[in-house]
């Protein structure tokens, strides 16, 4: 289709000047439609009182269109009066007009094109970049151009929401209106483009620079930041570049530097670079110590980044920031607690980046009286009230510490409600093991308007696996499949493993043939469910298919792979893979070294399995419960109930799977003592609430060894304990 533009020529000119005397412009260009692919452009050539008529018919479509579409700008599903269809073969193709853009808003004629600016770059802050490219589309067919300052916030759109097809139509539209020289909007979509990981296209935009200025350089370095792989070798390549021609690197050079360090863990060339802003005297930057704390905490030196720390004397609420973020992802919770608060005593408070940080930490900890005192202070600031995410961060928080009533509360109370606290509820019945009533919040989650996210789905998947819901798993399997959420590989990994809880494994196969990528957790899963239905042999297979790809086994699938060993009890294999594990220095794991136990004990080598445990360093509740069941497997009941006693004085403490194996053990020695002591032992002692099958084990043996009186007692206890439970 052929558009050609003239200005109008008004011919009835000084009167038409005097109706449009008020506005700031007016169309360029009136089309008529005419048979066949082209389309002519005539002069606007009609009387004042026509033109006025068609104005106010333009304006009485305008406002009947305002009561029919909630939005400012939209795409009409009917033609509007007075457009004809171009007619091309079979084809039908409706005229691109002005109301299919402005269908809700002022006709075009009394619009000033700053006002429509305006317009875009809202639609370009929140995201909505195919609203504004048909606003585009429009304005280059009248011939109306767009500055620059529009074309940078849809650039910076395309960047926060990775739309690399968007992008190139935007760069198409810079072209159009001859500002791709423009060295400002250039540096902008090189950052564009290595954001939306098309190294090629930024490359391309920047050998054509004209001036090697910082700028492009520092465009080029962010954006490998940004698109979060590590790819901090390409970031040194630049970095050396710039040094050989000479432009002289900004503290915002350095910054993107230092963060690439960190999201690699490269700690080497953060170090370089951190001697480097020594040696030119930019150490004094709080932006680049701020970086370097980050970049220190993410490669696991504590120590270094309290020592950068220390060296600033005037710390802002984002250095404080780094640090108990830094802290908490180092699973040092306590200090980032302890942070926390002499950050408040020296007289900063807290922003919603902190907070956000700070109630995972709270929640991790279960301190729910010092939640208490964080939503206190969101209420009392109560613009971080209104903040989702911060709304989120409390439901999570009051869920972790077992207070669902307070996590409801907070979510019910919210003026306002998106997938991430919806999420954060599923996940909170989930860990208080509410299961179904995490499955039926995606149903309400979407009667209420709100649509599941990635993280969503990845969320409620695991609990149709838990309960086994066939029924609901392929619901949400057709929902990821419409939504174009099957090519992330969590969501297929927990498809594959919940349909093999659900005893079809044939559909786990298929999924996992038809991953485009995969990675070791994938291979993993495609293991365990293997084993977990009964197919040995084939989650060797997968194994040995698994070590011919380019993945190698981590800890977890040799775990996985030991479980096989001890199934089918064969020693050769399981020495082989222990073998692997020598290899890879993951003896000293402890649900490693506990699988090795477990296998050998199965293989009747008790004797190595007792060698193994001995040498462990240190040994926990994991370790000692391998080696119990190790003997019980072998017969040996006497020396496993003497370890488990070993075990107690020795100042560990015995978990639930521990006192399940000892009990499992006296059960078929036929130990009623020992076990009626150990079950005292757990309840009282220990506190641990028993399940009902443990209760009829221990009675059952009990009554079977002529204990009648203790299982009377256990009886009652068991028949308060299920009506505690109804209650």
């Amino acid at each position: 289709m052929v558009y050609s533009r003239a200005r109008i020529w008004p011919i009835n000119g000084e009167q038409i000047r005097q109706n449009l005397s008020s506005l700031y412009w007016f169309p360029s260009l009136t089309i008529c439609p005419n048979i066949g692919d082209t389309m002519h452009v005539t002069s606007l050539s009609l009387p004042p009182l026509q033109f006025q008529v068609v104005q106010s018919k333009i304006r009485d479509q305008s406002q009947k269109r305002k009561s029919e579409h909630s939005s400012s700008y939209g795409v009409s599903r009917k033609p509007p009066k007075g457009t004809l269809p171009v007619k091309r073969g079979r084809n039908t193709i409706k005229l691109f007009s002005e109301e299919d853009v402005f269908p809700s808003s002022l006709p075009l004629h009394t619009r000033n094109p700053h006002v429509i600016y305006k317009d875009i770059q809202r639609f370009a802050r929140q995201n909505k970049l195919k609203e504004a490219l048909t606003i585009l589309d429009y304005m280059d067919q009248q011939g109306i151009p767009i500055n620059v300052t529009t074309f940078s916030s849809l650039i910076a759109a395309c960047v926060r929401s990775k739309s690399l097809a968007e992008g190139k139509q935007i760069h198409a539209h810079i072209r159009i209106n001859g500002l791709e020289s423009n060295e400002f909007l250039r540096t902008k979509l090189v950052h564009m483009y290595t954001s939306c990981c098309s190294i090629e296209d930024a490359k391309m935009i920047f050998d054509t620079c004209c001036s090697k200025t910082v700028y492009p350089y520092n465009a080029m370095i962010r954006g490998a930041v940004v698109s979060g792989r590590r790819r901090y070798l390409d970031v040194i390549s630049t970095f050396s570049e710039m040094r050989e021609i000479g432009v002289e690197c900004n503290e915002y050079t350095f910054s993107s530097m230092i963060k690439s360090f960190a999201g690699a863990s490269a700690l080497k060339q953060g170090l370089r670079t951190h001697a480097l802003l020594i040696k030119n005297g930019l150490i004094d930057s709080s932006l680049l110590r701020t970086s370097l704390i980050d970049m220190y905490f993410k490669c696991g030196k504590v120590k270094l980044a309290c020592q950068v720390f220390e060296e600033i004397d005037e710390r802002d609420v984002v250095v404080w920031g780094a640090m108990i973020a830094g802290f908490a992802h180092n699973r040092l919770q306590m200090e980032a607690i302890e942070y926390t608060k002499i950050m408040i005593s020296e007289g900063i408070a807290p922003n919603s980046v902190i907070l956000t940080t700070i109630l995972p930490v709270i929640g991790v900890l279960q301190a729910r009286r010092l939640g208490w005192e964080v939503h206190a202070y969101v209420l009392k600031t109560r613009s971080y009230s209104k903040q989702l995410f911060i709304q989120s961060g409390l439901i999570d928080m009051y869920c972790k510490c077992g207070d669902m009533r307070s996590g409801r509360q907070v979510f019910y109370d919210s003026s306002e409600r998106n997938a991430i606290s919806w999420t954060a509820l599923m996940s909170g019945y989930i860990s208080n093991g509410r299961l179904e009533q995490a499955l039926r919040s995606i149903v309400w989650m979407q009667q209420e308007g709100c649509r599941p996210d990635i993280v969503t789905i990845a969320t409620v998947l695991p609990v149709c696996a838990q309960l086994k819901d066939l029924k609901h798993g392929k619901e949400i399997h057709a929902y990821a499949t419409k939504n174009g959420f099957v090519d992330n590989v969590s969501v297929i990994t927990s498809l594959i493993v919940m349909y093999s809880k659900c005893r079809i494994l044939n559909y786990s196969y298929k999924l996992f043939e038809g991953m485009p990528q995969r990675n070791v957790i994938s291979w993993t899963a495609m293991i365990d469910s293997c084993a977990e239905s009964g197919f040995l042999y084939e989650a060797l297979d997968v194994f040995r298919a698994m070590q011919l790809s380019k993945h190698r086994p981590d800890s977890v699938a040799l775990a996985r792979l030991l479980n096989v060993c001890t199934q089918l009890r064969s020693l050769n294999l399981g020495k082989e893979v222990h073998g692997q594990v020598l290899k890879k220095n993951f003896e000293t794991i402890p649900f490693v070294s506990s699988e090795i136990m477990r296998m050998y004990g199965s293989c009747q080598s008790v004797l190595t399995a007792k060698s193994i445990f001995s040498s462990i360093p240190i040994k926990g509740s994991m370790t000692w419960t391998a080696i119990i069941e190790a003997y019980g497997i072998n017969h040996m009941y006497r020396d496993a109930i003497n370890l488990f006693d070993q075990m107690i004085s020795e100042g560990f403490t015995p978990n639930e799977f521990t006192f399940r194996a000892v009990l499992d053990i006296c059960n078929q020695a036929g130990f009623a003592d020992d076990a009626y002591r150990i079950f005292n032992r757990m309840s009282v002692d220990n506190k641990m609430r028993a399940s009902g099958e443990l209760y009829s084990l221990v009675i059952g043996l009990l009554e079977r060894e002529g204990c009648f009186e203790e299982s009377q007692k256990l009886k009652w206890m068991s028949t308060s304990l299920s009506r505690y439970e109804a209650d």
